[in-house]
């Protein structure tokens, strides 16, 4: 699948002059979050998912290009009928003396998806029927119906094992204040053949939870090697920060990225209210307004390019130009207005940042031109719209689908799109699969609940020299490759 990368417009220039000297130790800024988004919103310190996947990984994980390579598990193949996926993994003792074998990786798996319960990660999960050793070094996961991104799902940093206080790696970690401090593993304390050298040739790698402006500053001023976890609330701090300095990094990754109607109220509180609303916003023009070229903006909850869906889909309000738009919304807030003898108004929750800054100018100027007041919810005030920034799991139509499930989204969520998709789980084929989901998404669409914008927006700084980092579709950037450990 292709996805147009992101570019600056031709103005600015991303080229990276100062190299530091190496000192042996990565430093890296992890941006906090500026809001609280999704599952993973309560996260004790920004980067949790990194420095656990790179202290606890599973059987697979991802390199820095976003493919998915071997972890425990050696190798693997999957039977013809795509429903089996056997694993074997390698052996070897951990810190604390246990062993790692077959029977203690399937039985921590087995345990983090009873953990999952609940969880949108356990509705992605929901195609696994199966998770046994069947000898000492092979374990068999078994599914309900193909799932060609299950290796995808597969290296989540949510599905590293856990055994017991032995650390798996491929790192090891220790605190040092709010700094998390990771070192490659040696090889043979890995079960793998040992690589003379391995100290002079690794690197350590520190990760520490900066603000956005105290991040781009410290980058500045050589302080950090990196900056990781930078979204559209920052992203005019690396435009006019250190770019003499390092080089701003764009992902192109896939997910949600659009406002979840969080307070059905008013001018929100019916479906042709909420479509007015998101009828009218001129998407591509707010992100103009954070120099970015080549967003991939939608009205749409799942891409259409994700492989095996969108035949026969397309935007929604394609045949429609925008000045026919707004005069379709402006007639919608008109008669709701007649109706109810009051004003249209509502509020909008985004995180603190300057490209949140724009990004609500460009919003509220839409709002406007349809006779909608709009104000931004001030912190610790729920907006009427709050924004929804998560990128994708893996490329299956399902991902976006569960994150409007009722047991995880309440409120914003329609039961009979959950029946849809909880029936494509037992589908007789990939295309009866499709056909399901489409209609599940169809019928969410149809509520308003969630109003798309685009893709997610995330950016990172590395400077020059740094090795082990690439941009990927996931906007997952492992720290073991930063390690520059050849294995």
């Amino acid at each position: 699948m292709t996805r147009p990368a992101f570019a600056f417009l031709a103005s600015l220039a991303l080229a990276s002059c100062g190299v530091t000297q190496d000192d042996g130790v990565v430093d890296i800024a992890y941006i906090e979050p500026g809001a609280t988004t999704g599952e993973d919103g309560g996260e004790s310190f920004a980067g949790r998912r990194a420095v656990l996947a790179a202290s606890r990984q599973g059987l697979v994980r991802f390199n820095a290009v976003g493919e998915v390579v071997p972890a425990l598990a050696e190798r693997w193949i999957v039977t013809d009928d795509g429903r089996s996926y056997i694993f074997r993994i390698t052996e070897f003792d951990l810190p604390d003396g246990s062993r790692l074998t077959a029977q203690a990786v399937a039985a921590s798996i087995r345990q983090t998806i009873r953990n999952a319960d609940g969880t949108s990660l356990g509705l992605d999960l929901a195609k696994v029927t199966d998770v046994r050793a069947m000898t000492g070094r092979v374990i068999e996961i078994r599914l309900t119906s193909p799932m060609p991104a299950f290796l995808q799902l597969l290296a989540q940093p949510e599905l590293g094992v856990s055994i017991a206080d032995g650390m798996v790696g491929p790192m090891s970690l220790e605190l040092d204040g709010e700094t998390r401090v990771l070192e490659a593993i040696p090889p043979e304390a890995r079960g793998l053949a040992e690589q003379p050298g391995w100290e002079d040739m690794t690197r350590t790698v520190a990760v520490t939870p900066v603000a956005a402006e105290q991040a781009a500053r410290a980058f500045s001023q050589g302080e950090f090697d990196m900056i990781l976890g930078g979204r559209a609330a920052s992203l005019p701090l690396a435009i006019t920060g250190a770019l003499a300095r390092g080089t701003v990094r764009l992902d192109s990754p896939i997910g949600l990225f659009g406002f979840a109607v969080a307070r059905q109220e008013g001018i929100l509180s019916s479906a042709a209210g909420r479509e007015a609303v998101a009828i009218v916003i001129d998407r591509s023009a707010m992100v103009q307004q954070l120099n970015l070229g080549g967003w991939a903006d939608t009205t749409r909850i799942v891409p259409l390019n994700l492989p095996g869906y969108g035949e026969g889909l397309e935007e929604r309000w394609s045949t429609l130009t925008l000045d026919q738009r707004r005069a379709r919304a402006s007639a919608a807030v008109s008669s709701w207005e007649n109706a109810n003898g009051r004003d249209a108004a509502f509020t909008i929750e985004l995180p603190q940042g300057p490209g949140s800054d724009l990004m609500f100018a460009s919003l509220r100027s839409d709002m406007e031109r349809i006779g909608i007041a709009v104000s931004r919810a001030v912190p610790g005030e729920s907006g009427h719209l709050v924004l929804k920034d998560e990128t994708a799991r893996y490329t299956g139509a399902r991902w976006f689908l569960n994150q409007f499930n009722c047991a995880v989204s309440p409120g914003v969520c329609s039961e009979d799109a959950d029946f849809l998709v909880q029936l494509a789980l037992d589908a007789a084929s990939p295309e009866e699969e499709a056909s399901y989901l489409a209609e599940a998404e169809t019928t969410l669409l149809a509520t308003n609940l969630y109003i798309p914008l685009g893709a997610p927006i995330r950016w990172s700084q590395v400077r020059a020299g740094v090795e082990g980092f690439a941009e990927n579709a996931w906007a997952f950037h492992p720290l073991f490759p930063l390690s520059r450990a050849p294995i």
